[in-house]
């Protein structure tokens, strides 16, 4: 018989993640993600434009826009968060347009560079399909974390060729939707037309991408469910 002071070990069983689990975000996680890239790169900058341009002017709404992008990056690199690349490619875009207009002092200018850029941007986007890296690809860490292993599934590869060839034909259509509406409307039915139109296919080619890839990262086994395991636990 055991002495009093003899303690008794028993082993009991607990489910705790495996330790070689990697941390796979959830649908959810991944949709606030794309929605607020879109909110500070596409929405905002949208709606401050037609704001300022309804109050204070063309000019004006123009300078606000450019203003509030930079004042994004700003805040993003002062608390030490990571910009999007959408961010980027958003400044990037709209200081082109905004330095061009007023050097020309033509509004008209402003308003005829995004037909442009769309083609130049969907230019590239057709272009790096010849490379091993299509444009979303180079996208894809803003919202879900890669790595190489990842990167080269065949699954994922053809999902990011697939997406980037769907955003090329988009970026088309929508330069020439908006040749045709510069062309052919008002100042200001442009503008709002415009202004509504776009925001609302950004969106739904956004949530649209969003839901290609989480079907793939489903197939995949990717879609952010912590693997348990039984771990011996003794008291």
């Amino acid at each position: 018989m055991a002495s009093p002071d003899t303690r008794t070990q028993t082993t009991q069983t607990s489910l705790q993640p495996a330790p070689d689990a990697p941390h796979r975000p959830c649908l959810v996680t991944v949709v606030q993600r794309v929605s607020l890239s879109l909110l500070v790169a596409v929405v905002v900058p949208a709606v401050t434009f037609y704001g300022f341009f309804a109050l204070f002017g063309v000019w004006t709404a123009i300078i606000a826009a450019l203003l509030w992008t930079y004042g994004a990056i700003a805040c993003r690199a002062l608390s030490r968060r990571r910009t999007s690349g959408l961010l980027i490619l958003t400044a990037i875009l709209m200081t082109g347009r905004t330095a061009l207009a007023l050097v020309a002092d033509s509004t008209w200018l402003y308003f005829l560079q995004p037909i442009i850029s769309d083609g130049i941007v969907a230019t590239a986007f057709l272009l790096s399909l010849a490379s091993a890296r299509p444009m979303v690809a180079r996208l894809a860490g803003d919202f879900y974390p890669m790595d190489y292993e990842l990167a080269m599934r065949p699954r994922i590869r053809r999902l990011f060729r697939n997406l980037t060839v769907l955003w090329a034909v988009l970026g088309l259509l929508k330069a020439s939707m908006t040749l045709w509406l510069l062309q052919s409307q008002s100042l200001d039915t442009f503008i709002l037309v415009k202004s509504v139109s776009m925001l609302l296919i950004n969106t739904l080619a956004a949530f649209a991408t969003v839901g290609l890839a989480a079907l793939v990262a489903r197939q995949e086994g990717l879609m952010g469910s912590t693997r348990l395991v039984p771990l011996a636990v003794r008291a």
